[in-house]
């Protein structure tokens, strides 16, 4: 079993950052890919970004270029710098993991948080 808790949500301007965390339980944390989704009002959870095990990173066309995963498995968490944001960044974020391998379908994804709200105002 694994549990995560996302952290670092809030309100901010156009143009701002924010970093969001994710801190998971379990001492085989390393070994689980990590990947953040967003959902907005009224629309479907989308895919953001996602880390593998051994760090390679995969990106949804939209915050390319502006955000960046990372994870320290020393503690056990994943990070998401998001820069240069957008009203359309507005969403709740969640952080998911599975055994292993990156995908970008949140149907692959066994363990899940409790979302952290971000709103980016115009």
């Amino acid at each position: 079993q694994v549990q995560l808790v996302e952290s670092g949500g809030g309100l901010v301007q156009a143009g701002g950052s924010l970093r969001l965390s994710c801190a998971a339980s379990g001492r085989t944390f390393s070994s689980y890919a990590m990947g953040w989704f967003r959902q907005a009002p009224g629309k479907e959870r989308e895919f953001v970004a996602a880390i593998s095990y051994s760090g390679g990173t995969v990106y949804a066309d939209s915050v390319k270029g502006r955000f960046i995963i990372s994870r320290d498995n020393a503690k056990n968490t994943v990070y998401l710098q998001m820069n240069s944001l957008k009203p359309e960044d507005t969403a709740v974020y969640y952080c998911a993991a599975r055994k292993m391998v990156v995908t970008t379908r949140d149907r692959d994804y066994d363990y899940w948080g409790q979302g952290t709200q971000v709103t980016v105002s115009s």
